[in-house]
């Protein structure tokens, strides 16, 4: 009965060895070498896996064109429209505030200018109604004054006359005790009088 043998070496070789018939009927050893099949490779696809990787992208890249694109394309193009708009609605806004603003500070600049000039006119008229009330009071204390002196002269006037008065008939009776004789009362009087304007000047 025939033995083979199967060995495997180090260099990754096969190798058989088959008994051989000889022509005696005896059987020697015959060597074969083979090389190993190692099988598929790990990183090169097989041309059916790569068939089927192509076709699956084809499908994918349809589906994607046709269906998936115009719905991303339409629900981005539907933002950026409410987006466009949402800008244009607050520049709008910011336009129509800072016309707001504007108006607000002209108005106010109107009414400042406004308060100003009555705060003017207010000030005018006050200014004037003091002058003419000062230039009333001046007026009175003027007249208060010519009369109080007036008064006063004419008190000062009468009083230097009863004391003219007085003063002749003390004159009088003391020149008459003096001399002996009588004194005109005029004579006495005129003494005392310029005696009394000697003191005043």
């Amino acid at each position: 009965m025939p033995i083979v043998t199967i060995t495997y070496s180090a260099a990754g070789q096969l190798q058989v060895i088959l008994p051989a018939q000889t022509e005696e009927g005896g059987e020697t050893e015959e060597h074969v070498e083979e090389e190993l099949d190692e099988g598929p490779s790990p990183i090169l696809p097989e041309g059916k896996e790569l068939l089927w990787g192509a076709g699956a992208f084809v499908v994918l890249a349809i589906l994607v064109r046709l269906f998936l694109f115009p719905k991303l394309k339409k629900g981005m193009d539907a933002r950026h429209d409410l987006i466009q708009g949402e800008l244009e609605t607050a520049e709008s806004t910011r336009a129509a505030a800072e016309a707001e603003v504007a108006d607000y500070q002209a108005e106010l600049a109107k009414v400042r200018a406004e308060a100003a000039s009555r705060v003017d006119a207010a000030r005018q008229t006050l200014e004037g109604e003091r002058q003419a009330r000062l230039a009333e009071v001046n007026a009175e204390l003027a007249t208060d004054r010519s009369a109080a002196v007036a008064d006063a002269e004419a008190a000062k006037n009468a009083a230097r006359s009863q004391v003219a008065d007085s003063a002749a008939q003390v004159a009088a009776v003391a020149a008459e005790r003096v001399l002996g004789r009588p004194v005109d009362p005029a004579a006495a009087r005129a003494a005392v009088e310029s005696a009394l304007s000697a003191e005043v000047s």
